[in-house]
């Protein structure tokens, strides 16, 4: 758990990425708030600041965060320096004043499963490739419970002629999801429950919406954007 514990994301501005450029959708969610949600956020090597001296990172879960320009409390477990090689033992104690207490601290997902290694480990989240164009990368305050932590909600629409039907499914540290019931789902001022199957259905007006499904106890989805004829 203490590998997954590690490094976070939130706040401040990311800068947009150039057009071409390697880039992931980010999205930071703190204790009890959203911190961040940007993208897409450039993939480039970075450096960090640990103690009194900065230690390289390459294009890592943890140099989106650097990119950030946030507020960050790091601990070398390791021996960082000039390669980012060395970067693999960072991990995220604090992020924008968050500290990570016990077992509850920041973690961090590519698409919806939890990472099996370090933020700046130059093997990957999972230690066999690094994070590539397009994926969205999730950063959050973990609240363990029962072995795990919250789950991540996904959200998916449908349009229908006047309205969108919108499916949400939670998702476990290893990726498995279930339907959750009593998601509310906003969009256009508007807001709907989810049922037992995980569905709500929202009269919208013509035009694009932006839609985003929360739950008490879960990490909301990422805003999704609707284009109803």
């Amino acid at each position: 758990m203490r590998r997954l514990l590690l490094a976070a994301v939130v706040l401040a501005l990311a800068v947009p990425a150039p057009a071409g450029a390697a880039s992931v959708q980010l999205m930071v969610v703190g204790k009890t708030r959203v911190l961040r949600e940007a993208g897409p956020v450039r993939l480039k090597a970075r450096s960090v600041r640990v103690g009194g001296r900065r230690c390289a990172v390459g294009r890592t879960p943890l140099s989106v965060l650097a990119g950030t320009r946030l507020s960050l409390r790091l601990r070398d477990y390791g021996a960082c320096g000039r390669s980012a090689r060395d970067a693999g033992s960072l991990y995220v104690r604090a992020v924008a004043g968050e500290r990570a207490r016990g077992a509850n601290g920041w973690v961090y997902k590519v698409g919806r499963r939890a990472a099996t290694a370090g933020a700046a480990d130059p093997r990957g989240p999972f230690g066999r490739g690094r994070l590539r164009r397009g994926q969205r990368l999730t950063w959050f305050y973990c609240r363990l419970r029962d072995g795990g932590c919250q789950r991540t909600l996904e959200l998916k629409l449908r349009p229908e002629p006047g309205s969108v039907v919108a499916s949400v499914r939670g998702y476990d540290d290893e990726g498995h999801g279930v339907a959750v019931e009593g998601v509310t789902v906003n969009a256009g001022g508007l807001s709907a429950l989810t049922d037992a199957a995980g569905q709500a259905s929202l009269a919208l007006a013509p035009g694009r919406h932006l839609v985003v499904a929360t739950k008490e106890g879960t990490i909301r989805s990422f805003s999704e954007r609707v284009e109803l004829p």
